[in-house]
C-alpha cells in the first residue's frame, strides 16, 4: 500500500485525568500510533466513537474511508468528532487529547465520561510515513512575527495552549495578547509566561455571559497595530453561522501582526466582521475558525 497523508489508527484508552471541572485529559496507546505524526500545535484529528448500543467503530484503513463512511445512513454511522492533538510521543505510542466535558449529551463527552482503560476508539490522523503536505492545521505564523493576537474559547484551548507552549520555546518571542474564554474560574489552567505576554482568562460563569460574548469583547478591546488598521478592503462575504463552515486562513504577507481566533462560530463571525469590515484589517493577517456552533452538532 502506498503511503498517504492520513490513515485510520486503532487506539485504546490508557488513562483519564480531570484537569478542570470541564476539561479531561485522555491518553491513548495503540500499536500503530508509532506511525502517527503532528505538524503544528493545532493539528486536527477525527475520533470515531462506539454507537449508542456499544457497537465499536469499524472504519476501514483505506484511502476512500470517508466516502464509505458517508455512504452509511447517518443513524448507522459511528459518531465522528474533530479534536486537537494535545501532545504526541509516537516512539512511546502515546497520544494525548484534551476533551471539553459538557455532560451526557453528546457521543464524545458521553464516551469520555464513562470510558475506562482499555476501551477502544478509532482515529483518523496524519501518517508519519508520508513525507508530503499533510494539512489539517492552521498555525503557520510568519517568521520573525512581532505581534500576535490569540482569541479562543475552551474548545480551542488545547490548540491555544500548544501555541503558547511552542512560542515559549522561541528565542525571539512576539508581543502577545491572548484571551481565553472558559466556563468558570475553576477552568483556568497553568500556561507558560514570558515578558511580552498578556494572558487574560475570561470565565463565563462569573457573570453568566453568553457563549462567545467575551471573545467578542476581547476583540473589540484588543490593541491592533496602527500599520494594519484601514489597510484592507471592506467587502466581506456573508457567513450563515448555522450552516456554513467559517474558516479563514492567514497568508504570509509580512511579520508585523498575526491573529489566530477560534471558537464558537457566531462569535468568530462577529469578530471577523469587526476586524475586516469595520477595522479594515487585511484578512491575510488573520486565521479565524468556527470550531463549533452553539445548539448545533458538527463533526
Amino acid at each position: 500500500m502506498s503511503e498517504r497523508p492520513y490513515r485510520i489508527f486503532e487506539a485504546f484508552l490508557v488513562s483519564k485525568q480531570m484537569l478542570t471541572p470541564h476539561m479531561a485529559r485522555l491518553t491513548f496507546d495503540g500499536e500503530h500510533i508509532a506511525d502517527m505524526t503532528t505538524r503544528a500545535p493545532d493539528q486536527r484529528i477525527k475520533l470515531f466513537f462506539p454507537m449508542d448500543d456499544g457497537t465499536p467503530p469499524a472504519i476501514p484503513n483505506r484511502p476512500d474511508w470517508y466516502e464509505i463512511y458517508k455512504s452509511i445512513p447517518p443513524a448507522e454511522r459511528a459518531p465522528m468528532r474533530t479534536y486537537t492533538i494535545r501532545s504526541l510521543d509516537a516512539d512511546a505510542r502515546e497520544l494525548v487529547v484534551d476533551f471539553v466535558m459538557h455532560g451526557d449529551n453528546g457521543p464524545a463527552s458521553r464516551w469520555a465520561m464513562y470510558a475506562e482503560p482499555g476501551d477502544r476508539i478509532q482515529i483518523s490522523a496524519p501518517n508519519r510515513r508520508f513525507d508530503g503536505v499533510i494539512g489539517g492545521f492552521d498555525w503557520e505564523p510568519p517568521a520573525g512575527l512581532s505581534q500576535l493576537l490569540l482569541i479562543a474559547d475552551e474548545t480551542a484551548l488545547p490548540a491555544a495552549a500548544g501555541i503558547l507552549e511552542e512560542i515559549a520555546g522561541w528565542k525571539a518571542k512576539p508581543a502577545t495578547q491572548a484571551f481565553i474564554e472558559v466556563p468558570s474560574e475553576a477552568d483556568v489552567i497553568d500556561l507558560p509566561r514570558w515578558d511580552g505576554l498578556r494572558l487574560t482568562w475570561l470565565p463565563r460563569g462569573q457573570h453568566d455571559h453568553a457563549f462567545g460574548a467575551q471573545m467578542v469583547a476581547a476583540a473589540e478591546a484588543a490593541e491592533i497595530p496602527a500599520s494594519v488598521l484601514g489597510a484592507g478592503a471592506m467587502e466581506l462575504e456573508a457567513v450563515d453561522v448555522d450552516h456554513d463552515i467559517l474558516w479563514d486562513r492567514a497568508e504570509t504577507i509580512d511579520n508585523a501582526f498575526y491573529g489566530w481566533i477560534a471558537g464558537e462560530t457566531a462569535a468568530v463571525s462577529r469578530i471577523r466582521t469587526l476586524f475586516i469590515k469595520e477595522k479594515r484589517i487585511d484578512r491575510r493577517h488573520l486565521t479565524m475558525m468556527g470550531y463549533w456552533r452553539h445548539g448545533k452538532v458538527r463533526a
